[in-house]
């Protein structure tokens, strides 16, 4: 049976299982290894620094991404996935990124509750109105970042990442991970990360002389981890070589540290010969023993001649990976070089347009939008701009010395306010193109916005008041006049300010309450935030005043413009032990009360003294009347009931 009318796959068993294990060393080839025409990408769980924790009963779960960038401006792409099983999930993710560098970020998450902490000055963030953002603090070191984020829940990992290209985050929890994040270098963060990193792996070719045929040779060594824990991994090895003539008389050489296996994903037939096991995609779960194979680049080039390749059309070294894909064109014995043209015209600008429309962020405050080009930022992604304007032409940005910026006021140069969100677009005509480029910019207008932050004490909303007392709950309402439909009002953050001897209440943190003294309520019938929290009944020293400050997002429902808000109210702190400060109802309810009980139990205890103490003969019904108890004693009993009466606990409100 001719073996060229066999199907694919028989033909690359066959294939390999002629191939036979060679005795002896392969003796040494001479060989030149020189740039060739392939592209090889990895994928790797391996970071220069990082840790990964156990969290399970976190209801909000960090995580930090420290990027390292060699480039003035690059692009990364990050998902954050969670598990397709059943599982218990963090009511919110918090995610802490930090860049060294200009950064454009593309970011998924579906379905998970993200908060995205960066700093808008370094990170140029493109997502979706489903995902919060908040400014990170102006840092100055590593350790402040990290202790930042330990005020706001466990960290369940940490990575730093030199020039990514891709991230993929998972939330699921690491088994037999500590419960603690703790930095090591070279860290493996195993099932919980992988990246894709910028920079592609060098990929060099030679010739060998003297040996007959077509046939080439594709070489693939992973280097071991030295002073790492090794543990065993499958390494995916995607293989695709085109060619217009057929499949390529090829060998794909692979080689490896011990724990190393290998899963080959091919779109042709070629022979195999690998370290440790290895198994083909289409039949996955028959494992194939490999063979001995050198561990140094001569002795893997010298196996190659050994099995008559005339050619290594490909050798590529990297670290443990999980993931590598390997892409030439090749047709059997053809070493593809790439050498540099010779220039008989100045080459082309190559500008990245769409780096630099995202660029394209503006800043609007008191009535004028303002957009800043740094010049050196344009200058990393070999663009030249020959004008900069809005719609109108005639408003053009003013040429400074490291930066282009244009403004404008709302009133003019084209600008259309609707619904207090200021529309526009930015044109810009570049060199290297005969078209401008154009991109629509947006902003939210504050202007005619009124934020009232009232507090209530009964769930109703009814009735605004001033004043609470310790002990008593209250419900808080941020509510924005007048109301537009394309607006949309969140809070923040929330805290209780009770004065420099005591210590400051978190309410809301990150849009979720803080304690379980703190709820959120269903919004309003006009949009309003609501909330409800417990004022713990008892303190030392004991406030009288204190400052109810929110910060508020204003968010455009169609696009990711935001504007932060925060508004502060002062209130009066009534202790039931202070009658000068002022009664509120529950106060009132509580004496009333507490007068009659006293009467009553007055009244019963003169009625017993009596019958027992007057003679026999005399004991006659008499009526006794108890004086009302003095407020000072009521008030006295209530104050000490409420200090009974806070069934919730939180760290903040301790």
């Amino acid at each position: 049976m001719d073996r060229g009318r066999l199907p694919p796959v028989v033909a690359l068993l066959l294939a390999v299982s002629s191939l036979t294990p060679a005795t002896g060393l392969a003796e040494t080839v001479h060989c030149d290894l020189q740039p060739v025409d392939a592209e090889v990408t990895y994928i790797t769980s391996w970071v220069p620094e990082g840790c990964v924790a156990q969290v399970p009963n976190a209801t909000l779960q960090v995580h930090i991404l420290f990027v390292e960038s060699s480039r003035e401006v690059s692009q990364v792409e990050l998902t954050i996935q969670k598990s397709k099983q059943n599982g218990t999930w963090p009511r919110e993710v918090l995610l802490i990124l930090s860049a060294n560098k200009n950064v454009l970020l593309r970011l998924q998450a579906p379905g998970i509750p993200l908060n995205l902490a960066f700093d808008p000055k370094m990170v140029i963030f493109q997502g979706h109105p489903g995902i919060n953002t908040t400014q990170l603090p102006p840092f100055t070191t590593r350790n402040q970042l990290l202790d930042w984020a330990e005020t706001k829940g466990p960290t369940a990992s940490i990575a730093e990442l030199t020039d990514p290209q891709s991230i993929l985050l998972r939330l699921d929890q690491a088994p037999g991970a500590p419960s603690s994040c703790s930095l090591e270098l070279l860290m493996d963060m195993g099932h919980t990360l992988e990246w894709r990193p910028l920079t592609r792996a060098p990929v060099r070719g030679c010739r060998l002389e003297g040996v007959p045929g077509h046939k080439e040779a594709h070489i693939l060594r992973v280097l071991p981890h030295v002073g790492t824990e090794a543990r065993p991994r499958t390494v995916t090895v995607k293989v695709e070589l085109s060619c217009a003539s057929g499949d390529p008389d090829a060998i794909l050489i692979l080689q490896g540290p011990p724990y190393v296996s290998w899963l080959i994903d091919s779109n042709h037939n070629m022979q195999i010969w690998t370290t440790g096991e290895y198994s083909i995609k289409i039949f996955p779960e028959k494992n194939i023993h490999g063979f001995v194979l050198p561990d140094t680049p001569q002795g893997l080039l010298g196996e190659a001649r050994r099995l008559n390749a005339s050619v290594v059309a490909s050798f590529v070294e990297l670290p443990v990976a999980n993931v590598v894909s390997l892409q030439a064109h090749s047709c059997g014995g053809g070493l593809q070089t790439s050498p540099a043209p010779v220039q008989t015209t100045p080459p082309k600008e190559s500008c990245n347009q769409e780096l630099l429309l995202s660029l394209i962020q503006p800043k609007c405050s008191e009535g004028i939008m303002t957009l800043v080009l740094k010049k050196d930022l344009i200058s990393t992604l070999q663009c030249t701009i020959t004008s900069l304007t809005f719609w109108d032409p005639s408003c053009q940005a003013e040429d400074r010395d490291d930066q282009f910026v244009l403004r404008s006021p709302y009133s003019s140069c084209g600008m259309k306010v609707k619904e207090n969100v200021v529309n526009n677009e930015v044109i810009i005509n570049l060199l290297s193109s005969s078209s401008p480029q154009r991109k629509k910019v947006h902003c939210i207008s504050t202007e005619g916005l009124h934020f009232q932050l009232g507090l209530f004490l009964s769930p109703h909303f009814l009735q605004a008041s001033s004043t609470i007392e310790l002990g008593q709950q209250g419900f808080v309402q941020v509510s924005m006049s007048p109301s537009i439909p394309e607006l949309m009002l969140q809070l923040d953050s929330c805290n209780l300010d009770l004065g420099p001897d005591a210590d400051t209440v978190e309410l809301i943190q990150s849009q979720a309450p803080k304690g379980s003294c703190v709820s959120l309520l269903s919004p309003g019938p006009g949009g309003d935030v609501r909330f409800s929290f417990l004022l713990r009944g008892y303190m030392v020293p004991t406030p009288t005043t204190g400052t109810l400050s929110c910060t508020i997002a204003l968010r455009q429902k169609t696009w990711s413009l935001e504007v932060h808000r925060t508004i502060s109210m002062r209130l009066n702190i009534v202790s039931p032990g202070l009658p000068d400060k002022g009664l509120v109802l529950p106060a009132v309810l509580g004496i009333t009360f507490g007068a009659f009980l006293i009467g009553a139990l007055l009244t019963a205890a003169l009625w017993y003294i009596y019958s027992h103490t007057r003679p026999p003969g005399k004991r006659e019904p008499v009526v006794a009347v108890a004086a009302p108890a003095s407020s000072e004693s009521s008030s006295t009993n209530h104050s000490i009931g409420s200090t009974q009466s806070t069934p919730c606990s939180t760290s903040s409100m301790a």
